[in-house]
């Protein structure tokens, strides 16, 4: 994916962010591209959920992650997004069981618990960006651009699935996004 484009104070900060999350959601390493849904929660905090399997140790219990959280270490784009979030929740879920956990930033702020999981396999991370690192008045955009949803060498793999956003501010609505389709704002 491209470098980022954006620094500190940015008015489109909050927006890379998450569009940095989606990629890493729906791309995988072997070059398929996975089931993902967001939802844009506030102006600075949204959540993006995949089927993605956590790292297991032999039990079939996660293996520690940043700073020993459940935040995988093969999961770069969200640690960064942690960083820039005065609160992060991710929720795990392995063969059926669930765990939880709450990051200030990416440190943990506490140990991760066990719940009960929806579904068999997936992670599902919820960020709430520090206000002081965006622009002033800085809002999430409505609209994802489908070449920044890309990977290089995207021409050679099957196209990725069609995934909702559901947009829960006041005003906007939900719809679903292509990465290959024209991704404009309603």
């Amino acid at each position: 994916m491209n470098e980022c484009r954006v620094e500190r104070n940015s008015g489109e900060l909050s927006t890379e962010v998450l569009q940095r999350v989606v990629w890493d959601a729906m791309h995988h390493r072997d070059g398929t591209h996975g089931q993902i849904s967001v939802e844009i929660t506030s102006n600075l905090s949204f959540t993006v959920e995949d089927e993605r399997p956590h790292s297991a140790d032999e039990r079939g219990r996660p293996l520690p992650g940043f700073y020993g959280s459940l935040l995988d270490k093969d999961r770069w784009a969200p640690a960064a997004a942690a960083a820039l979030s005065v609160r992060m929740v991710i929720e795990v879920w392995l063969d059926g069981r669930g765990y939880r956990q709450e990051l200030a930033g990416a440190v943990p702020a506490g140990p991760w618990e066990e719940r009960p999981a929806p579904r068999l396999h997936g992670t599902r991370t919820t960020f709430h960006l520090v206000p002081s690192y965006t622009g002033p008045g800085e809002a999430i955009a409505w609209a994802l651009r489908p070449e920044e949803l890309q990977e290089e060498g995207w021409e050679t793999h099957p196209s990725p699935p069609t995934f909702p956003i559901h947009d829960l501010r006041p005003g906007h609505r939900s719809r679903d996004a292509r990465s290959r389709g024209i991704l404009q704002g309603a």
